[in-house]
């Protein structure tokens, strides 16, 4: 290899990021690294992880902090700094979700294919009930829940395939995604209303669930007149 081409790919290395910015007072310091965390969220087009955010700042760094600096700097503008999926991600404000839909016929985040009614109560029970097999849906329906209604689930990765049933055949069982996090606007599955007491508040049956009278504005997506499992 020449020399020219020994140069030029060492040029083209990235240089080393001054993570502690010791040469800073720690006013400033503090402000770049708030604008660190901020650009890194804003370029990202999923949610950003603490382990990621801590490779822009230094080891002194409280990422927790910074989230809320920036959060607090926020405060007036149309867009905000929400905890999704285990991560950070700038969002538009509920409040202007009107004029989004105005602007470009659907609201954001809401995926192209929009989910039935049917697609939405399966999605639910899966989201409490994981891991859990497409046998067992079908039992708590009623009527068997289709293998075509799972792939549109799958194919919008609001699911996944789980560990195996321990059920004769080892059927596999089924877990939501971190992209169901995301579509939700849930950090973790423990931010889901407590499943027991909305049983004991009498707002969760089987009958109640089948005629979707529970958890209204669960699902992101229109709700279509047909409630039937197919």
């Amino acid at each position: 290899m020449s020399q020219a081409s020994v140069r030029r790919k060492i040029n083209e290395q990235p240089a080393l990021l001054d993570t502690e910015l010791e040469h800073l007072p720690p006013e400033l310091r503090w402000r770049e690294w708030m604008g660190r965390v901020e650009a890194v969220i804003f370029a990202a087009s999923e949610p950003v992880t603490r382990e990621v955010l801590a490779r822009v700042v230094g080891r002194s760094c409280n990422i927790d902090l910074v989230i809320d600096d920036i959060r607090a700097e926020l405060a007036g503008r149309p867009y905000e700094l929400v905890s999704v999926a285990g991560g950070w991600q700038h969002r538009t404000k509920k409040l202007f979700g009107d004029a989004i839909h105005a602007a470009f016929g659907a609201p954001a985040g809401v995926s192209a294919k929009e989910l039935s009614q049917s697609e939405a109560l399966v999605l639910m029970c899966i989201a409490y009930f994981q891991p859990i097999t497409r046998g067992e849906l079908s039992s708590f329906f009623g009527k068997e829940v289709s293998r075509d209604l799972i792939g549109v689930l799958r194919a919008q990765d609001l699911i996944a395939s789980g560990p195996r049933s321990p059920q004769p055949g080892a059927p596999y069982t089924y877990v939501t995604t971190k992209n169901f996090l995301s579509q939700f606007g849930l950090d973790t599955l423990r931010q889901l209303p407590d499943f027991e007491a909305l049983e004991d508040a009498g707002l969760l049956s089987k009958e109640k669930l089948l005629a979707s009278d529970i958890m209204p504005g669960f699902s992101p997506h229109h709700r279509n007149a047909d409630v039937e499992i197919e």
